[in-house]
């Protein structure tokens, strides 16, 4: 099938990154949220980063002003009521996602694909609210979307292999890499990531080392770009501790038992970055 005509359901940062490349590739492209001004902030934000790529030669300003035409503000998801497909990019919470999913069905086209990009929630329970489970598949981005190359596919039980295939080659047109994987709480990226975040952050509950130390041996001593206590700062502990609750409950397995601290820092209201206190202090 052919997808020219896109909504974004979720202006934050995955939803805008998402509805960019989708622009840059061509899409007419709907980003979506419940209220206009998140929605024109995030494009703005996205502006300013296309400002960025000019100024580096990464793109040309007709290529700037051809995705910015591209990008179309929605807070009406019968907007979608057109689209090819739709990706879902919002909190992580089922009650929620089950919500929209449900109220798209009713929306749009038959032909149309429900994709969600959860992190860590099964696709098979999202998909099991419309009467289209076929079409309803996990399309999982890297943060930041732009710039990180792999994309998550996951398949519930249902999910066809038109549908499938349709979200591959489109991957392949956003210039991405997709790679197939179960419909398994976590799927595997978030099911070795997190891990390995909530490791740390037992290493500084127990007072292994400090916050510095503990992501610098992981910086220096195992070539990762960025420590996990900065990288869970940048993702939101709001959001670590949602994943870590749904590899708990989904495996039964202790070795996935969110770290106290995770817990007392979003109960706190320290979730990063975006609060400007969590692991570090941002300005």
């Amino acid at each position: 099938m052919s997808i020219n005509t896109v909504m974004v359901i979720g202006a934050g940062q995955m939803g805008g990154g998402i509805a960019q490349v989708m622009a840059a590739a061509g899409r007419k492209t709907y980003l979506n949220d419940v209220n206009m001004d998140i929605v024109k902030s995030r494009l703005a934000f996205i502006e300013k980063l296309l400002d960025k790529d000019v100024s580096k030669g990464k793109i040309t300003e007709e290529q700037k002003a051809q995705t910015l035409a591209n990008l179309i503000p929605s807070t009406d998801q019968h907007d979608a009521a057109d689209c090819d497909l739709v990706v879902e990019a919002i909190v992580e919470n089922m009650d929620i996602k089950s919500k929209v999913f449900k109220n798209l069905d009713e929306i749009c086209k038959p032909s149309c694909i429900l994709a969600s990009n959860t992190s860590s929630l099964p696709i098979t329970e999202i998909a099991a609210v419309t009467r289209r489970p076929e079409k309803v598949i996990g399309m999982h981005f890297m943060n930041p979307v732009p710039v990180m190359k792999l994309v998550e596919i996951i398949r519930g039980l249902a999910t066809s292999d038109e549908t499938y295939a349709a979200i591959k080659a489109e991957s392949e047109a956003l210039n991405k890499t997709p790679v197939e994987v179960r419909d398994v709480p976590g799927f595997i990226s978030n099911r070795v990531l997190q891990v390995m975040i909530n490791e740390a952050i037992y290493s500084l509950y127990e007072g292994v080392a400090s916050v510095e130390d503990i992501d610098t041996v992981m910086k220096l001593g195992m070539n990762h770009p960025m420590g996990p206590l900065q990288l869970a700062d940048f993702i939101g502990l709001d959001t670590v501790l949602a994943i870590m609750e749904t590899l708990y409950t989904g495996y039964a397995d202790c070795k996935y038992r969110p770290c106290p601290l995770l817990r007392q820092y979003v109960k706190a209201g320290w979730l990063g970055k975006k609060t400007g206190r969590g692991f570090y202090t941002y300005n």
